[in-house]
């Protein structure tokens, strides 16, 4: 059962005058790109001075980061930690790259790349001008380690492990955008991610067709891919890709008081769960903490229950890893339908995707690319036939005997010459020569008779 925290605003207080660093009032949404080119607008962080603390630290001395991460117990992940915290799982994060410094991934990036051109071949020099510091806030939500056992920000499966993928967004970036992901989630495939985390969007439904592989080459190796929604507040109305892609498990957001928030999240009939995105905390590359909002930070959430699941569950597919975290959602108060188009199928609960009972499926809850693509993209390429049989074997037909030129029955043969035609013009001559001289001795008879007598 998800647990409502009413101390929300008392520890962000706390948190900003405890913290020795500069705790800002951030309000970034997820990246946003106008087109499949993936040109991004986005909020920089904008740092404001320590605040006067509101609120003293409870008896127990809790740290205040860990309190003012209230999705920790709200949501379910203490509970879900008593089973497993995410040990032996690999999460690829696909973003703008996870900072080498900070304390809280010592020990939890373990690979990475750059697949812009823009970055270090290792995947931890952030990129861009104004969002370098994203793929640091959405990987320390999904696994950092904290600055102890007691303190420090922690995410949700802080003993998986992080890839770092850093990709370059706008004109900045070397190769296409579209090119970049496709490379991306084929890099992250092949070094062992069982989660893949995609915090961004193209803010248009479709997609190119290149994706089409590079997503099912992802499913076809069992990897759950975790996208983030969008944001009404830069200006994505609905889900764009990669969240419109069938089979992908989309996330949309929610204030602290599990209401589907106004600016941080978006509306579309793909998003399957939804988690905070709002007065969410982040590390950034340098190591200073800040607070965000956007379905961005809702995703990594559901990526780290995705790597508790896995942990605690290692035998079960992709497929059911999904099911297990739409199945035990808790159906939101405010849904007016189940999937509903801001809530999904509810709110994420992690102790019970992690415990409950939940039958194995055979098929991707979120649906099937593999049947869109043989639907939607039939015209590109013709269907390939299935042998429904075995073949049968056609004994050899015997040999062909040489052939006769036969003549044309009009012309004359050998046969027809000796036995037809030369006695038949021997008689006709004869026959001839004979009547030319009875001819001659009539006339000469009958010229004498009519000659006069002497």
């Amino acid at each position: 059962m998800i647990r409502r925290s009413f101390a929300t605003l008392a520890a962000a207080s706390v948190l900003a005058a405890a913290l020795p660093l500069t705790a800002a009032a951030e309000s970034v949404q997820s990246i946003a790109s106008s087109s499949m080119s993936g040109a991004v607008t986005a909020v920089p962080p904008v740092a404001t001075p320590a605040a006067t603390p509101t609120a003293t630290p409870e008896a127990d001395d809790i740290d205040p980061v860990r309190r003012a991460e209230y999705w920790l117990e709200d949501y379910g992940i203490y509970d879900a930690w008593e089973v497993t915290r995410g040990e032996g799982v690999r999460i690829a994060i696909i973003d703008t790259g996870i900072g080498r410094g900070p304390a809280e991934f010592e020990g939890a990036v373990v690979a990475g790349t750059d697949v812009s051109g823009l970055g270090t071949p290792d995947g931890r020099t952030p990129v861009g001008a104004v969002d370098a510091d994203h793929g640091s806030w959405v990987g320390s939500l999904a696994a950092a380690r904290g600055t102890s056992a007691e303190e420090g920000m922690v995410g949700v499966a802080p003993e998986a492990e992080l890839l770092s993928v850093s990709v370059g967004f706008g004109a900045a970036a070397q190769k296409p955008f579209t090119e970049q992901i496709a490379e991306a989630i084929r890099w992250s495939v092949d070094n062992g991610a069982d989660v893949i985390n995609m915090s961004l969007t193209t803010n248009e439904a479709t997609w190119d067709q290149s994706w089409d592989d590079a997503f099912m080459y992802a499913f076809d190796n069992d990897v759950v891919v975790v996208v983030a929604a969008g944001n009404r507040g830069s200006g994505t109305t609905r889900v764009g890709a990669p969240a419109t892609i069938p089979g992908v498990l989309t996330v949309g957001g929610v204030d602290p008081n599990g209401v589907a928030s106004v600016d941080a999240s978006t509306q579309g009939i793909t998003i399957g769960v939804s988690a905070p995105s709002e007065r969410l905390i982040g590390v950034s590359a340098d190591g200073r903490l800040v607070q965000w909002d956007g379905t961005s930070g809702a995703a990594p959430i559901v990526a780290g229950i995705a790597a508790l699941v896995r942990s605690a569950h290692p035998d079960l597919d992709a497929n059911s890893v999904i099911n297990r975290i739409i199945q035990t959602a808790e159906p939101a108060a405010a849904a007016t339908a189940d999937p509903d188009p801001l809530y999904g199928y509810g709110l994420v609960d992690a102790g019970a995707a992690v415990t409950a009972s939940i039958p194995a499926v055979q098929s991707n809850p979120m649906g099937s690319l593999s049947d869109w693509i043989r639907l939607y993209r039939r015209a590109d390429s013709a269907p390939v036939p299935v042998q429904t049989q075995e073949p049968v074997v056609v004994p050899a037909l015997p040999p062909v005997d040489d052939v006769t030129t036969v003549a044309s029955p009009l012309l004359p043969s050998y046969s027809t010459l000796i036995y037809g035609s030369v006695p038949l013009m021997l008689c006709t001559a004869s026959a001839i020569l004979v009547a030319l001289g009875v001819t001659a001795a009539v006339r000469r008879i009958r010229s004498a008779r009519s000659s006069p007598s002497r």
